[in-house]
């Protein structure tokens, strides 16, 4: 009996080895979702919702009543609609970015578009590429001018117009706020910034009242004015106080305003300033995390409370008691997982709820608030069954020099969880990127090969305060590289990872953290994977569009450190330190992490002799946007951690395409 209860065990054990996972179906996570965003129109007659192309993302429009099409947006290659704006029942709002490639942050264009919810009178409203009247037009409809635009207030009340903030061409230019009309692109001008590069904020009336900015010395300026034509006073320099503070937006009755607020130490908190006594209030502050997304009252600049990324997202509000607080807590019990209100009709009746999870990519429901009913509206990728995916873990852990770290850990599903073949993937950025609680396809893939997967906040992230993100200026290769060794041994302390079985995967920063790991510990990662990284970092000081401005010049030199000495941790330069095989992908039109970088590895890892492989598209950017192409990185991935760690490899393994390299 105990010899077959023994080898029950045993068979129970080898069931759950990740190394005899099935194959891993790539072609499910690399199929683009249905849609992005969805907002309901402020009466409830129609969805708009942004729709992932191959290349763009186009808005789509719908009547909610037979869910038909009746309007649909997009521009070329490349460009991508960025967000949108329902300024009254019947008008859409459209402001555009382009990105090279799937990674690459998108970079608003700064033009903004108008269309109608039936697809008439569509609209160039401002931008750089206005074109004029045409020579001998005396009458210019539009104001023709290379600007950059963004709306700053859609005026609640105001079926015509909105305010945006306009920018001109031109480093760290001052920016204006204007009156536009929606369906004209008429401006009038509302007031000008007394501090360059800056954001605006209004009242509930429309008055543009705070303005955000900093110069070439990158210190942020907050400014303050009574209303229309009243002098900008200085609220805050952070030259001298060290900290920033942000506008949020007023109390209904314009009294009061909610400042965004950093501190030396801990979390940044939210302020209710009395506009008239200059008293302060503190009306929201987790204990570790900063407040990553402001919710306002419904229709309504008023802020009530905020999303806080402690772990898992959870909604926090000034006043517990208040509706929003109590309609949040409701649907967050009746789904049993964090929830978002993406937007509500102007009267409160209907409510579009987005629901996700790390293991749901997203669904939408339409909330009834007076029936008190949901029913179900579409699902971002209805293909994916959430009870198969992997679950993902907030952990917490202490670096070496015992700064908090905060991270995640997701094991394979069905997995006892102990023991596994691990990768570590750092996130990108560095210093504008974190790693968040939610569903993420390379997190998926790389669990449904068997791997557990360690992501760490490593300190220079963001969202745990001024001085977690302080701690990482100028530590390439330094702190916030200690930061993913130590959680690794953590992982290996635990019982989690085979010490003997781990590599690294990252992409853009992550990448060069994954090649500076094997090159400063050499004996503890079986191999590296980088995607469009950076790899030699002198070169971030000479070529890019960053230097070309005076702040760039000052990020560069206060964040990640003087071209002299962050040559000595360039993975590029270290190659003879690498002893484990390395697998580099990128893409050749990839402005972010310039093809280059990944050549220059490459070149130094074969002049040391260490194992390379390669997969070059010079069709794409800062990651792959054809699904083709995407196939094959991820195939090519897998067959490489394969070898080193054991895991199941891709279903859809074929040849590369003729445009790989």
């Amino acid at each position: 009996m105990n010899k077959i209860k023994c080898v029950a065990a045993v068979m129970a054990a080898l069931m759950l080895t990740p190394a005899l996972a099935q194959a891993v179906d790539v072609r499910a996570f690399v199929k683009k979702e249905a849609f992005r965003d969805i907002k309901l129109s402020p009466n409830g007659d129609y969805y708009a919702a942004t729709v992932v192309l191959e290349d763009r993302t186009a808005l789509a429009i719908m009547r909610r009543s037979d869910n038909a099409l009746t309007a649909n947006f997009r521009l070329g290659n490349n460009t991508h609609v960025d967000n949108f704006w329902w300024v009254n029942p019947e008008r859409v709002v459209i402001s555009m970015a382009e990105k090279i490639g799937a990674l690459d942050q998108p970079q608003a264009t700064g033009e903004l578009y108008a269309i109608n919810a039936d697809g008439g009178k569509p609209e160039f409203l401002v931008g750089q590429r206005m074109l004029g009247g045409g020579p001998g037009t005396k009458i210019q409809p539009k104001k023709v001018e290379k600007v950059a635009a963004d709306l700053v207030d859609e005026l609640a009340g105001n079926d015509k117009s909105v305010v945006v903030s306009i920018s001109p061409f031109s480093a760290d230019p001052f920016t204006r706020a204007d009156m536009l009309d929606v369906y004209t692109g008429r401006r009038t001008q509302l007031a000008r910034a007394p501090v360059r590069n800056a954001s605006f904020v209004t009242d509930n009336q429309g008055v543009v009242r705070f303005a955000l900015g900093s110069g070439t010395d990158n210190a942020n300026k907050l400014y303050y004015r009574e209303g229309d034509g009243a002098q900008w006073q200085l609220i805050n320099d952070e030259a001298e106080s060290h900290l920033v503070e942000e506008a949020l937006g007023f109390s209904a009755d314009d009294k009061v305003a909610y400042l965004k607020v950093e501190h030396g130490q801990g979390p940044d908190s939210i302020e209710a300033y009395d506009i008239a006594s200059k008293q302060r209030k503190q009306v929201l502050r987790d204990d570790d995390t900063d407040p990553s997304e402001i919710i306002y009252r419904n229709g309504t600049r008023t802020p009530i409370g905020a999303i806080v990324m402690d772990g898992k997202p959870r909604a926090e509000f000034f006043d517990p008691a208040a509706p929003e607080a109590r309609l949040y807590r409701s649907l967050e019990a009746a789904f049993g997982e964090p929830v978002r209100i993406a937007s509500q009709t102007t009267d409160g009746h209907l409510a579009l709820v987005q629901v996700q999870s790390d293991r749901n990519p997203g669904d939408f429901y339409i909330f009834d608030t007076v029936a008190k009913k949901a029913s179900h509206l579409v699902s971002r990728r209805d293909w994916f069954a959430p009870e198969d995916m992997a679950a993902m873990k907030p952990i917490q852990l202490t670096a070496r020099d015992g700064l908090p770290l905060h991270g995640y850990l997701t094991v394979p599903n069905g997995s006892t969880g102990k023991g596994l073949p691990m990768v570590v993937m750092p996130h990108g950025g560095p210093f504008q990127v974190r790693d968040v609680w939610g569903f993420s396809t390379d997190v998926q893939i790389l669990a449904n090969a068997g791997y557990a997967v360690l992501q760490v906040n490593f300190r220079g992230s963001p969202g745990y305060g001024r001085s977690f993100s302080l701690a990482g200026a100028k530590q390439y290769g330094g702190t916030m590289q200690d930061d993913l060794t130590d959680a690794t041994h953590w992982a290996i302390k635990e019982g989690i990872a085979d010490g003997q079985k781990i590599c690294l995967y990252g992409a853009s920063y992550g990448a060069y953290a994954s090649l500076m790991g094997a090159a400063k510990e050499p004996a503890l990662y079986r191999c590296a994977a980088g995607y469009v990284g950076i790899y030699d970092l002198p070169t971030l000081h000479t070529d890019g569009d960053v230097q070309e401005r005076g702040s760039g010049e000052t990020f560069l030199k206060e964040w990640v450190g003087s071209r002299e000495d962050v040559a000595a941790v360039s993975p590029n330069r270290m190659a003879d330190r690498i002893k484990v095989p390395v697998f580099l992908a990128a893409g050749g039109e990839d402005e972010r992490a310039p093809i280059e970088h990944s050549r220059m590895m490459e070149q130094a890892l074969r002049k040391a002799g260490v194992p390379v492989e390669t997969l070059y598209y010079d069709t794409e950017g800062h990651g792959f946007y054809l699904e083709e192409h995407e196939r094959e990185f991820y195939t090519r991935l897998l067959a490489f951690l394969s070898r080193s760690l054991g895991g199941a490899v891709a279903t859809t393994g074929t040849s590369a395409p003729k445009s790989a390299k």
